[in-house]
């Protein structure tokens, strides 16, 4: 038996596609079809494109009597376009830990230790480079963690460009976020970053200006 979703579902035909599969786990092109009350043909035009885009993927599924028939799911990719609150169990956490004086120097170690983790995790992607190409890669390091970067060279130099924080609500609480990103590209990079603005204390975005280019 199919789930009837308790809220609205709005937006574009896809987005809706995005929201049955959610709710039904999986779903053929006739169920979608019946639901959105359009035909079959037009469904299959919308499931087409969501597959190229990488946002559900087809299951064959065999019948105990006719022909097997394609059930579609979400993707881990789509599953991003849903809202997750991963943020407030971190920070229910840190507060735990913040609020016990016996516990609350762990709160400075949990984010040293995200650092050195990041570190090992992308130090390798900066060997053999020269700093510029160092600035580079840690840009595309960055936009895949959707920060939305971008580079700028102005009279002083060199300044990389940060117009989102995926992690604005545990950084606004915890200015220790901050401290260790920025540490972060320095140990990348090798050589000294200053951070000129910052989304965490009212700025429009962060930067950084980056020494030596």
């Amino acid at each position: 038996m199919q789930k009837e979703p308790l809220f609205r579902l709005e937006g574009s035909t896809r987005q809706t596609v995005l929201t049955l599969l959610k709710t039904n786990g999986q779903m053929n092109a006739g169920e979608l079809a019946k639901h959105l009350q359009i035909t079959e043909m037009a469904v299959r035009r919308h499931l087409s494109t969501l597959e190229r885009d990488g946002l559900i993927a087809p299951t064959i599924v065999r019948q105990a009597m006719g022909r097997p028939t394609h059930m579609f799911r979400l993707t881990e990719q789509a599953e991003l376009l849903f809202p997750k609150n991963y943020h407030v169990l971190a920070l229910d956490f840190l507060e735990e830990l913040e609020d016990d004086p016996e516990t609350a120097v762990i709160v400075d170690r949990l984010f040293e230790g995200r650092k050195r983790k990041l570190i090992e995790r992308y130090a390798y992607r900066m060997d053999g480079k020269s700093l510029e190409e160092k600035v580079t890669e840690l840009a595309s390091i960055q936009n895949e963690g959707g920060y939305m970067v971008s580079l700028e060279n102005d009279e002083n130099g060199l300044v990389m460009h940060e117009y989102n924080c995926p992690i604005a609500q545990v950084a606004n609480r915890y200015q220790q976020a901050c401290q260790c990103e920025l540490s972060l590209f320095r140990q990348l990079l090798g050589t000294d970053v200053e951070r000129t603005e910052c989304l965490a204390k009212g700025g429009g975005k962060c930067s950084y200006r980056i020494a030596g280019l």
